[in-house]
């Protein structure tokens, strides 16, 4: 049985891996994206900056 770390290997290298990696990516260099992201883990690490 293929390990987890396989699979996701697997599906990576797929056509559909890389059309979702690529979403990914293109998400990540978004500024509104990375402004959710910033006030999503401010809320979870409750509201401290370092």
């Amino acid at each position: 049985m293929a390990s987890i770390i396989d699979r996701i290997k697997r599906f990576l290298r797929s056509p559909q891996g890389q059309k979702a990696r690529a979403k990914a990516e293109r998400l990540a260099r978004d500024p509104r994206t990375q402004a959710k992201a910033r006030r999503l883990l401010a809320k979870v690490r409750g509201g401290s900056r370092h």
